[in-house]
């Protein structure tokens, strides 16, 4: 019997409270709407790119990583809570230990090794993520400004005339970028405002067309401030930088409608810098840009900011 005369055990409190933690933990885990094709993913969406499973798999295996870790230290925590509690009969301090060279060593040597690990996967994947070793299928412009997107499409289309390489609206692009345009591409070009939605699917923004099984480079450039391109099933992200230019590329696999947005704080309607991007049959992709042409929306609209003196020295010992 307790002190006060009552049955009621002290530990009692203590297993109802962690009762009600675990019970709050699973309905945690099992409310959050998905479902359990959903969970290898841990809260990634479906790839629609053939480079999209390689970002996925990084994300993956850090998730792993990082479990690992917290179940040591949750069974570290538990093991010493329940098997080094104060004992209730004895008073005396406990054996005092000053160092553990053994542990020491171990508790250093594992975070490097855990670090080093992810370091290389990282480093070995964002390589090859941004890579433009292969000549694209297709390029295209994107241009962020607040508070929306342009899309130039450097094609050659048919009844538009110019050259993408001289055109004075993309003189902010590096050299290293044009050397890969088509030659004698008058391209066509979309812009979008923030009111603008998609036709098919209501969502908010303009549409950027793509072709399935084609490989699309991006050449990200920036009116004004720092946006960040992200369209959320591809897994992928890059900063549009003004003054700087940067690219990636990507092959769409799946056809349909995908969201995009600015995942870059650029200012008071940041929120409002949402696009579309429909995946089509490269032959539904050659008549949009045709649709594009005969609606007169020909040549390029002005890419950014000219690069900085410094950029274009960078730029020149990359060539």
């Amino acid at each position: 019997m307790s002190p006060n005369g009552s049955d009621r055990s002290p530990r009692r409190p203590m297993r109802r409270k962690l009762l009600q933690a675990l019970t709050a933990g699973l309905v945690l885990a099992t409310a959050t709407g998905c479902t359990y094709k959903d969970f290898p993913r841990l809260g990634m969406p479906t790839p629609t790119t053939e480079e999209a499973p390689r970002i996925l798999s990084l994300w993956q295996g850090s998730w792993a990583a990082a479990l690992a870790v917290g179940v040591l230290v949750w069974g570290l925590i538990i093991w010493s809570a329940i098997f080094h509690r104060r004992s209730r009969t004895k008073v005396e301090v406990p054996p005092q230990t000053r160092y553990n060279m053994p542990i020491e060593a171990l508790y250093t040597v594992v975070p490097i090794i855990i670090v080093s690990v992810l370091f290389y996967f990282t480093a070995r994947d964002e390589s090859k993520l941004l890579s433009l070793d292969k000549k694209p299928d297709v390029t295209v412009n994107v241009v962020g400004f607040q508070w929306s997107w342009c899309f130039n499409y450097i094609e050659n289309v048919d009844g538009s005339t110019g050259d993408a390489k001289t055109d004075d609206n993309l003189s902010a692009i590096p050299d290293r970028f044009k050397k890969d345009f088509p030659d004698n591409a008058g391209g066509v070009y979309t812009c979008g405002t923030p009111g603008e939605r998609n036709p098919q699917t209501n969502n908010p923004g303009p549409t950027l067309w793509l072709p399935e099984g084609k490989t699309v480079r991006f050449v990200l450039t920036s009116r004004d401030v720092i946006h960040s391109f992200w369209v959320v099933p591809f897994l992928m992200k890059q900063d549009v930088i003004p003054g700087h230019t940067n690219a990636f590329q990507v092959t769409p696999n799946k056809q349909g409608t995908f969201l995009g947005k600015c995942a870059e704080l650029c200012g008071v309607d940041h929120s409002r810098m949402l696009f579309n991007v429909k995946v089509v049959s490269p032959e539904r992709y050659a008549q949009h840009l045709k649709d594009l042409a005969k609606k007169g929306q020909t040549g390029y609209v002005p890419a950014g900011i000219e690069q900085t003196s410094h950029e274009k020295e960078r730029e020149s010992n990359i060539l």
